[in-house]
């Protein structure tokens, strides 16, 4: 897991060149108006899937993890909490969805992290992670770039 401030995106650059390109484009783009929804950046190797939602308690959140892609986190408006936990020892909750690329864990998180405006969080797939915690009547403007393995 990594977590910093999108103005820093160039610190990450050598983890990968498809990693490279998605950092590259959450620091270049304006996502406050972005139709929500999937966009394809290069076919299903990287994408972005703009959100909006409310939060929820820690207490409905699940630890989740994916086998084919690495998570890039952005918060565009808000801030949240994400738990974390690493996978190993971890117990299965729900079996792996290969059509999804999602796997949910039995267990909480093992520490938090608070993500604000302006910063990201990058899951490898050994990277348990809970998203969308945080007050109830809070909303989130987020992209989850997804990133091929």
């Amino acid at each position: 897991m990594i977590v910093d401030r999108i103005e820093n995106f160039a610190e990450y650059l050598t983890l990968g060149d498809r990693l490279a390109r998605a950092l590259d484009f959450l620091h270049r783009t304006d996502f406050a108006e972005m139709a929500l929804g999937e966009h394809c950046l290069e076919g299903r190797d990287i994408m972005a899937i703009v959100n909006e939602y409310q939060l929820k308690p820690e207490t409905e959140g699940r630890l989740e993890a994916h086998r084919n892609y690495i998570d890039i986190q952005y918060l565009v408006r808000g801030e949240e909490r994400i738990g974390y936990a690493p996978l190993h020892g971890q117990p299965v909750l729900t079996p792996y969805d290969g059509q999804r690329d999602l796997i949910f864990y039995a267990g909480a998180a093992r520490s938090m992290v608070r993500v604000e405006e302006g910063m990201f969080a990058i899951y490898y797939p050994h990277d348990l992670h809970m998203p969308g915690l945080g007050e109830p009547d809070d909303r989130v403007r987020k992209v989850v770039m997804k990133v091929r393995v």
